[in-house]
């Protein structure tokens, strides 16, 4: 697997993810939305500590330079 995000790319992503997990502890935002804010959030985290993002393969994309 090889990485591509850059860092700029995974530093938003803990941003985002740091939001939306925060959102969804503090019960900002509860039920089935609070729900799918921590898994996308959750996947974030995971995506930007691994440094690949599968979203990204189909299109041959990569932020990493």
């Amino acid at each position: 697997m090889q990485q591509n995000l850059g860092n700029a790319d995974r530093i938003v992503r803990v941003i985002i993810a740091a939001i939306l997990i925060f959102l969804f502890a503090s019960g900002t935002v509860t039920g089935a939305l609070g729900i799918v804010l921590l898994v996308v959030g959750l996947v974030f985290m995971g995506t930007s500590a691994v440094g690949f993002c599968p979203l990204y393969l189909p299109f041959k994309f990569s932020t990493k330079k």
